[in-house]
């Protein structure tokens, strides 16, 4: 793999989490552990735990595009990574800020946490494909968000390269999609690009401490992006990275509890 000895900066635009396991926090955790510079914008507050959702507030558009152009103007990034934006008209705000800036963008077009718990409407998702799916390098469904863009239900593997066709068909240059909600005891995910097919297949970890796996791996990529890996490194580094994180989670909360983003870690 690349060299990861560059403090690559990342930006990552996202709600925060009372609970600290996903959203902005677990951003910050993994980009610092990988060996980059964290900036943040944050677009939305939660209220939650291990056990769920309890509220969700989002900032104004306006108030989350000066974080961008502060940190943008003055520290400037090395890559992007977008999180929970629930607001269409946010949404509308980011592309429109960030588009300017040539740098990897990857988005995790986050609609449903580990809960259960609906966090976008169907106009935000609407707007996230059209407005942001054009400008990212890597979009990271998992199957239920998958199945939502591409119109069907993903309950097979088979089935995982004909939706990852259809939202690359939506403008990423890439797709990254996770395919952890299958059933079996094997966990395979697919990383799609215009240039053909990966399959990355491990052990599933059982485990119900899996809180911000999602958040966590799409910043883990973008910081590799920011550090000038190729793609399929940076993907690949991600998953070693998170898979270690759910090994050793710590036990907390009494529902889906949080990995451990800070564990030591050295890439093969």
């Amino acid at each position: 793999m690349s060299s990861t000895k560059t403090l690559a900066r990342v930006l990552a635009i996202a709600g925060s989490d009372s609970g600290g396991g996903a959203g902005i926090q677990a951003d910050i955790k993994t980009i610092t552990a990988l060996g980059g510079f964290a900036t943040t914008a944050i677009s939305a507050i939660t209220v939650q735990n291990s056990l769920g959702v309890g509220a969700v507030m989002s900032l104004t558009p306006a108030l989350v595009r000066a974080q961008i152009e502060a940190v943008l103007s003055d520290i400037g990034t090395d890559a992007i990574k977008t999180g929970m934006l629930a607001d269409p008209f946010m949404i509308e705000t980011i592309a429109r800020t960030i588009a300017p800036y040539a740098v990897p963008l990857v988005v995790d077009p986050v609609m449903i946490a580990t809960s259960g718990a609906r966090l976008s409407s169907d106009l935000s998702v609407q707007r996230l494909i059209a407005l942001l799916f054009p400008m990212a390098l890597l979009v990271t469904p998992n199957l239920p968000e998958a199945s939502t863009i591409a119109g069907f239900e993903i309950t097979a593997r088979d089935q995982m390269e004909t939706a990852a066709r259809l939202i690359l068909d939506k403008g990423p240059q890439a797709v990254l999609l996770k395919g952890g909600h299958l059933a079996g005891d094997r966990i395979v995910d697919l990383l799609l690009t215009r240039a053909g097919a990966h399959w990355f297949d491990d052990d599933k970890i059982i485990t119900r401490h899996t809180h911000g796996t999602g958040c966590t791996l799409a910043s883990a990529i973008a910081t590799g992006l920011g550090q000038q890996m190729t793609l399929l490194d940076a993907v690949t580094r991600a998953r070693i990275y998170l898979r270690r994180a759910i090994d050793l989670a710590p036990g907390f909360g009494a529902g889906h509890g949080p990995i451990h983003h800070g564990h030591p870690f050295q890439a093969e």
